[in-house]
C-alpha cells in the first residue's frame, strides 16, 4: 500500500507538462510588458526629438 502510495506522488511530482505552458505565458507576458513600456520611452523621446527639430526650422526660417 506505501508503495503504491509513493509511486502515485512520485508520479505526480514528476508530471511538468502544464507547468512549462504556464511559465511560457510568463515569460511572453514579461516581454510583452517590456517591449510596449520601452516603446512608450521611445515614443516620447521621438515626438521631443521632432519637436527640437520644428522648433529650429522655425526659429531659422522666420
Amino acid at each position: 500500500m506505501s508503495t503504491n502510495l509513493y509511486l502515485y506522488v512520485r508520479n505526480l511530482l514528476d508530471h511538468e507538462e502544464g507547468q512549462d505552458l504556464v511559465e511560457y505565458a510568463l515569460v511572453v507576458a514579461l516581454i510583452a510588458f517590456g517591449a510596449i513600456t520601452g516603446m512608450g520611452y521611445l515614443a516620447t523621446g521621438i515626438n521631443n526629438a521632432f519637436s527640437n527639430v520644428s522648433t529650429t526650422l522655425t526659429t531659422n526660417v522666420t
